[in-house]
């Protein structure tokens, strides 16, 4: 059967365009290795961030500010909760990270944010343990998306739509001429006018048809058992953390499940294929999360209740990758996300939709190019 889209990889990002594209009555077939939303990609483990006042530039913030929107559209459609509204209180080292771009970008674009000093964040969240060269950037509308839930919002209003879904398909080779795409798997092939590849952590197994810059990582999440009167959803916001040790990131207490911490950097490189090891398979999965909790939360350095693996699949400049197939133009490629991804795949999806039916997005991706890698 031919389509006018087949998209590959049908996970945050190819779902959401699914959607965006099956609304419009564009038909599409989705091609999925696993059956979303599943535990072999980015997004299980909730929750995400979702965050206004980006580093980045200003193409970031209009892009987050676009997808919240997105995101309360997808709960209205689907009567799902989806996104909490938390706040978000990005702390950091003076000696890691200054706010001053990230106060200017978010401030020219609406964005309500606050400066905070050491002893004012002490005052309002007395859970957090910093010294005084430590500031933060409060963001009262930001908050947390429920990734998994969201996905799953996704696929039924793209199945909804008119889509088609195949799950547990893989995908061995790719053929393309820029007029059409065949793309060649167990159960067949399947053609196509257009194709969208957004084969997250797993784009290696599409060369040689397409080789990105990007390297797939393991990295680990933990649960602490944590002091609820300081730290669960009425008394904590999510949070992002500079240190010189690190950067990481986490969550309030949902529901008495802990706070959630995880590192942004780092992490051990991954290749499809490989098994994952599972979390305490390094002694420091859980050695490099108590650290960081121990020292700047310690009312939240209990008990670890729960690890968790999953993958980054980061590109060299930690940007994303939203362009054209260098010899098919009728092929796009979303990937390399870089572990920031996730809160924008609802604008992504719409972007990549626009992008394949209009040839023109409003938003900036010039930031995206495949192309700064061969400059």
């Amino acid at each position: 059967m031919s389509y006018d889209v087949i998209v590959v990889g049908a996970g945050s990002m190819g779902m959401s365009a699914g959607y965006h594209l099956a609304r419009q009555g564009i038909r599409t077939l989705l091609i999925d290795a696993f059956d979303p939303p599943h535990h072999e990609g980015s997004h299980h483990g909730v929750p995400r961030l979702i965050r206004h006042a980006y580093h980045g530039g200003s193409a970031y913030v209009s892009m987050a500010l676009r997808a919240h929107k997105l995101w309360n559209e997808l709960e209205e459609a689907t009567n799902t909760s989806l996104l909490i509204q938390s706040g978000v209180l990005n702390i950091s080292s003076s000696k890691v990270y200054s706010y001053e771009q990230r106060l200017k970008d978010a401030s020219q674009l609406g964005v309500p944010i606050e400066l905070l000093d050491a002893d004012e964040i002490a005052k309002r969240w007395p859970g957090i343990r910093l010294t005084d060269d430590f500031t933060g950037l409060y963001e009262p509308e930001a908050g947390y998306l429920f990734s998994e839930k969201c996905v799953a919002a996704y696929r039924q209003m793209a199945l909804a739509e008119g889509a088609t879904l195949l799950p547990y398909t893989n995908v061995s080779s790719i053929e393309a001429d820029g007029e059409g795409v065949s793309v060649y798997t167990q159960h067949g092939v399947f053609h196509a006018d257009k194709a969208i590849l957004s084969a997250g952590a797993w784009f290696k197994t599409l060369e040689p048809f397409i080789k990105l810059p990007i390297q797939s990582v393991r990295k680990v999440v933990g649960w602490f058992q944590s002091d609820e009167s300081l730290f669960d959803t009425k008394n904590f916001p999510g949070f992002t953390l500079g240190t010189m040790e690190g950067g990481f990131y986490g969550f309030p207490s949902i529901d008495g499940t802990g706070v959630k911490i995880g590192r942004h950097d780092q992490g051990v490189p991954w290749q499809p294929g490989e098994p994952l090891q599972p979390f305490g398979a390094y002694a420091d999965d859980e050695g490099d999360l108590r650290n960081a909790i121990e020292t700047y939360m310690p009312a939240a350095a209990g008990k670890l209740i729960r690890g968790s693996v999953c993958k980054y699949e980061m590109t060299p400049d930690e940007d994303f990758i939203i362009d054209y197939h260098p010899a098919y133009p009728n092929i796009l490629l979303a990937g390399g996300f870089s572990g920031h991804g996730f809160k924008f795949s609802s604008v992504v999806g719409e972007i990549l939709s626009d992008l394949t039916v209009k040839q023109a997005t409003p938003q900036d991706i010039s930031l995206f190019s495949l192309s700064r890698f061969h400059a």
